[in-house]
């Protein structure tokens, strides 16, 4: 007991973020009082390969917009006031690396207080959240559709406090992900999956691990935790509630019963109506604490050194207003 809670006491000091102090704010808002009325305006202001930080401040409302941070735009930091009344949507199913509401192209973005949705509804890929950038952190942000909601494609990757809703394949790619303090939740209804990931090599150094999240799901036995879009796909789930929306099995090979010998899923210490490892198929691991240390802090990630939120005052910035002449 005391081991465990230490962990939480570390869990918890760890996922302390490092301040950024951006010197110029762009501020976007709906009703014409910001520098901009879109998001994508906003970004398509920011110089072309930027070296310091750019906060854009997002007023509350629904931006009906399809929105791409470019690879040459780092260091941008888009926060919104809170996800409930910041919303960025867009209706597009289709090939996943063109359909996302948003995708994140570029290296050392963070994103806060946002939602980010595709409301195409279910039965087609219909991406939310495209993430292909370096050193990449979502905090407290929505991200919802139904099948393939968060591409979250290559990079390494910091979710925190963030919901993530779907059914099919709703968190896939190749990333090297951690997810702290999540909510997945699933709408399946049945043979849903949570994650696909794409690992394809034992030599790639991806996977997404979920430390201390919660999932939770409109029906019983509606889903299982993963199953493997690439031979070597990697998850691990530590300290994370399961409702009994996950199958007693936990995990699906997809068909394809070569690839049990070469996925690694992994889950420790979870609980909740779901997570009774005695019923998981033969090839999942229930992780010992010496298995699961590696997947337990932010340098899984190598996150320490990157890992930012945005600034809490804007003292001493310039606004985008001053510098492109405003909206």
């Amino acid at each position: 007991m005391a081991a465990y809670c230490f962990f939480i006491v570390f869990v918890a000091l760890s996922t302390l973020l490092v301040n950024s102090e951006a010197k110029l704010i762009i501020r976007v808002d709906q009703s014409g009082k910001g520098d901009y009325m879109k998001i994508q305006e906003a970004i398509d202001a920011v110089p072309s390969n930027n070296q310091e930080p750019v906060y854009i401040k997002i007023n509350p409302g629904v931006y009906e917009e399809k929105v791409v941070v470019p690879v040459d735009k780092p260091f941008i930091i888009l926060s919104g006031s809170k996800a409930a009344n910041t919303i960025i949507t867009w209706n597009e199913s289709g090939e996943i690396f063109e359909c996302p509401t948003f995708s994140v192209l570029a290296s050392d973005f963070v994103a806060q207080y946002l939602t980010i949705q595709n409301t195409h509804g279910p039965g087609a890929k219909a991406v939310a959240l495209r993430v292909s950038g370096d050193r990449v952190t979502f905090s407290g942000c929505r991200i919802l559709s139904h099948q393939d909601t968060l591409l979250d494609d290559n990079g390494r990757h910091y979710y925190v406090n963030c919901y993530i809703e779907g059914d099919t394949d709703f968190i896939c790619g190749n990333a090297a992900s951690l997810f702290e303090k999540c909510h997945l939740h699933s709408v399946s209804e049945r043979g849903g999956a949570i994650t696909a990931q794409r690992r394809v090599s034992a030599d790639e150094d991806t996977g997404f691990t979920f430390v201390n999240c919660k999932i939770s799901g409109v029906k019983s036995g509606s889903a299982v935790l993963g199953r493997p879009w690439g031979s070597y796909s990697k998850v691990v789930f530590a300290f994370t509630y399961m409702s009994n929306a996950i199958l007693p099995q936990g995990w699906d090979d997809w068909r394809d019963s070569a690839k049990q010998n070469t996925v690694y899923y992994g889950e420790y210490k979870c609980y909740g109506p779901g997570a009774i490892t005695k019923t998981r198929v033969e090839w999942s691991r229930n992780l010992s604490t010496q298995e699961a240390q590696p997947f337990l802090s932010k340098d899984l990630i190598n996150g320490k050194s990157w890992i930012t939120l945005a600034p809490t005052s804007s003292k001493n910035s310039t606004s985008a207003g001053n510098i492109n002449g405003g909206h």
